[in-house]
């Protein structure tokens, strides 16, 4: 397969063109090989993750997350990055999570002329009914056996979700004001905890984005080999 593409069909999914400014998303490492025989799937390029790509004798690591400094090391394997432009993406990193919980039949669309930063990245789900909490913390133990959450209101049930994979806490106040009783994410802060007026769910970054690989292996596996990296949350 032609490398240039293997950005195209990316570009085609998640466009880079949608990756915020400060993001590393595109080529980490360009070598200026022609072709790809062969692909790692990861969420992040880490020393292990190099040294499996070598053993496997890939020609292409795809990863979610960018490498903002890159060791000399790795220079001899490409590595192309989809980070915010995946999380955006229709089907993207939230969507592959909620699709993944059985959730994407109740899941509101978004409005086409939205500005808001927040509904980039954050999306609605309502359920036909309200549940227990307890019982939608037992969905998401299906994804997440660490699963911590916050629920400072002592709220007993829940509607309207919002989801945001990854690192989304930032956007809770956001999630708060359009109605919702409860926010999924990861990388969920003291501070940001403490102050929260709906319940939070902080599934793990790893495990709230791993689920996204499916979705880049089902847009290149008729056109190359590919594997998927062992990897791992770093947190027991």
């Amino acid at each position: 397969m032609l490398r240039r593409d293997v950005y195209k069909l990316v570009d085609s999914f998640a466009p880079y063109s949608t990756a915020e400014k400060w993001d590393c998303s595109g080529w980490i490492v360009d070598n200026q090989s022609t072709t790809v025989s062969k692909i790692m799937f990861c969420l992040t390029v880490t020393d292990d993750v190099y040294e499996q790509a070598k053993k496997e004798n890939c020609d292409l690591i795809l990863s979610h997350h960018p490498l903002f400094f890159v060791p000399i090391k790795f220079r001899d394997v490409n590595i192309l990055c989809a980070h915010t432009n995946l999380d955006k993406a229709i089907g993207g990193t939230t969507d592959s999570l909620i699709e993944k919980l059985g959730l994407s039949q109740y899941q509101l669309q978004i409005p086409a002329e939205s500005k808001n930063e927040a509904d980039e990245f954050v999306r609605y789900v309502t359920l036909p009914k309200s549940v227990a909490v307890e019982d939608f913390i037992k969905l998401l133990r299906l994804v997440s056996p660490n699963l911590r959450y916050v629920n400072n209101k002592n709220v007993s049930r829940i509607k309207k979700i919002a989801f945001c994979a990854g690192s989304g806490s930032e956007f809770i106040p956001d999630a708060t004001s359009n109605g919702a009783d409860a926010y999924v994410t990861g990388d969920l802060k003291f501070h940001t905890a403490l102050d929260s007026e709906i319940v939070v769910f902080d599934i793990g970054h790893f495990e709230s984005e791993i689920l996204v690989l499916n979705r880049l292996k089902k847009l290149l596996e008729k056109q190359v080999e590919l594997i998927f990296a062992k990897e791992k949350s770093p947190f027991l």
